[in-house]
């Protein structure tokens, strides 16, 4: 990357589900972290049972990817007699590490598991040295660091650090507004503990301010006129144009948020960054090439921003929701190099500027003058999810390659 002896960074992404899980192996992920039906941050995806389990870690290991098994919840006295049973999953299963937040639990783990590596989640907080290395003593082979970090800062981590601790760095997605994601806002106003994987996630709310003898009277809070304020949202995390200095900084796994993303998310960010990664390390100095940068922003997010790596974040909060400039409108079930077969996610009609995102270069255009039912008979509209369509297409696309459109009230991005 920076220097053509940097080892290539591991580009890891997220897994909600076997959907998402697909997406990230057929998008370039050289490693996935996923959650169980226990111990997970991410209570809302459908994550995988005991058996989905043993089968994703399967499926991903014929392909050469790593899977990551969160256990990054911070357990409570009632819950501690299912752990051992946990562990002895998270072995059976074949899974390469477990992704522990609690350092009780990371000592259970450390007793019980045999094989299976031991990484220390974000939610420890580790921003130092000092707690890295005493992390490595006890037996982790990895550390997440702590978003809070500096890339300063990263590299002192690295230098005092032994090489054999990997280290690992959150690249892409939302940023949470507590101190390395312990959070108590979503637990305070709705009950949902955002420990536990529950979180409501209240700072995205939009707020504004009541006075004590006005009530009924909300007043906007920040300089802009109207609507509120959402003086808690951070903007979301986006590195791609740093990747070099992450590797030069011993950044050693590209981490993407977004358990709880859609697959089209995490075929696209994924998509981002291993192109990007490889690009970087082959062509080191140069920028990268304006397909790639442009393929995070094809994706629904909230204005991005580097967070902390270059010090302190200035204005890092944003004044509204999402972005949402591209939709995608079908996935490729074939194609044989005359007309593809394509699953409905949402309407669409012919004529209309698509293009296709598919695994291993820039997106490919894709024009659809017709559009023809199962039985090959025109159709002014494809209006209903799940139903199958053909386009002729001379291009051979890969099953799962993702057809997509601009949204017509937003620009490409």
């Amino acid at each position: 990357m920076a220097a053509q002896e940097l080892k290539k960074p591991e580009v890891l992404a997220p897994a909600g589900d076997r959907e998402r899980l697909e997406a990230a192996v057929q998008f370039g992920a050289d490693a996935v972290y996923l959650g169980a039906q226990q111990f997970t941050m991410r209570a809302g995806p459908a994550n995988f049972t005991p058996e989905e389990l043993t089968a994703a870690v399967q499926r991903c290991h014929d392909r050469g990817v790593k899977v990551y098994l969160t256990c990054n919840t911070l357990p409570r006295e009632g819950e501690l007699a299912q752990l051992e049973a946990f562990f002895d999953l998270a072995e059976a299963s074949g899974a390469d590490a477990l992704i522990v937040a609690d350092l009780g639990v990371f000592q259970a783990a450390r007793r019980r598991l045999q094989r299976t590596a031991l990484h220390v989640s974000t939610q420890m907080g580790v921003l130092s040295s000092l707690t890295a290395r005493a992390l490595y003593d006890l037996g982790a082979s990895r550390v997440v660091l702590a978003r809070e970090l500096s890339l300063e800062e990263i590299a002192a981590i690295r230098a005092k650090t032994p090489a054999q601790l990997e280290l690992e760095a959150f690249v892409h997605g939302a940023m949470c507004m507590s101190v390395s994601g312990r959070c108590l806002i979503s637990e305070y106003l709705t009950g949902r503990d955002a420990n536990r994987g529950d979180c409501a996630q209240p700072c995205r709310w939009k707020y504004r301010l009541v006075e004590e003898k006005r009530p009924g009277q909300y007043f906007p809070i920040g300089e802009e006129e109207g609507g509120g304020s959402y003086l808690l949202n951070a903007r979301d995390l986006c590195m791609i144009d740093h990747l070099a200095e992450l590797a030069a900084a011993g950044v050693g796994s590209f981490k993407i948020e977004g358990r709880a993303k859609s697959a089209y998310y995490v075929a696209s960010v994924t998509h981002a960054y291993r192109q990007g990664v490889d690009y970087a390390a082959a062509h080191p100095g140069q920028p990268l090439p304006d397909w790639i940068r442009q393929e995070v922003e094809k994706v629904s997010h909230r204005e991005y921003s580097t967070g902390f790596y270059f010090g302190r974040p200035g204005q890092c909060w944003q004044s509204g929701g999402y972005l949402r400039r591209w939709d995608v409108v079908a996935v490729v079930e074939e194609s044989d190099g005359s007309r593809l077969t394509a699953v409905v996610k949402n309407a669409f009609g012919p004529g209309e500027p698509l293009e296709v995102l598919t695994p291993g270069g820039p997106p490919v255009p894709l024009q659809a003058p017709v559009l023809l039912d199962e039985e090959g008979q025109p159709m002014d509209r494809a209006r209903h999810p799940m139903q199958r369509v053909q386009i002729p297409c001379t291009v051979r696309l890969p099953a799962g390659a993702m057809i997509r459109r601009p949204r017509p009230d937003a620009s490409a991005g």
